[in-house]
């Protein structure tokens, strides 16, 4: 499965909504997931609206291992170069892991020394799973918000950990690996 990455313009709010798609076939995930993106003068707005019969996690302390549990991602590279680009994850008990990744050879470093400043994230419980909003600011990611007609590569992403099933992995851009780390594969976003 190979596709062209999907590309959204980005209104003021209430924004645009898209769908994630299970990230191997691109078909329907299980469960599944809407995220809607909208910006401010200052942040760019994420929230997951995630379908899950039975919403779970264990980690309450920032910065730790979260993607092996339950949780909703966010990759963002400002400057479409491929070489680098942030991580934000946040897991149904309002816990944060961010991270700078940067390209090293024939891998990816992880930077966990990098602090989204300023970052404000919240979720809720509904009847039908659970939802995750961020407020990332501009400023921790690059020296002046993005201009209209500014264009970010950008994937929002999710790991779902239903009781007695394997591990499913969706993402607004399917990389079509049993992973995410793809940026070459990453959507486009325009201011």
């Amino acid at each position: 499965m190979q596709h062209d990455p999907p590309r959204v313009r980005l209104p003021p709010e209430p924004g645009t909504k898209v769908a994630l798609v299970e990230n191997v076939t691109g078909g329907a995930p299980r469960q599944g997931t809407e995220v809607t993106i909208a910006r401010t003068a200052e942040h760019l707005l994420v929230r997951f609206e995630c379908e899950d019969a039975q919403p779970w996690a264990t980690i309450t302390r920032r910065d730790g291992p979260l993607y092996q549990e339950e949780v909703i991602e966010v990759f963002l590279d400002p400057f479409g170069d491929l070489e680098c680009y942030f991580e934000i994850e946040v897991n149904p008990l309002n816990a944060v892991l961010d991270l700078m990744l940067r390209r090293v050879g024939k891998g990816w470093r992880k930077e966990f020394g990098w602090k989204c400043e300023g970052l404000e994230t919240s979720v809720a419980m509904t009847e039908s799973g659970w939802t995750a909003e961020m407020a990332i600011p501009f400023s921790a990611l690059v020296p002046e918000p993005p201009a209209i007609g500014d264009v970010w590569r950008a994937n929002f992403l999710r790991i779902d950990r239903p009781a007695g099933c394997a591990r499913e992995l969706s993402a607004w851009s399917a990389t079509g690996r049993n992973g995410f780390h793809e940026p070459g594969r990453f959507g486009f976003v325009e201011f």
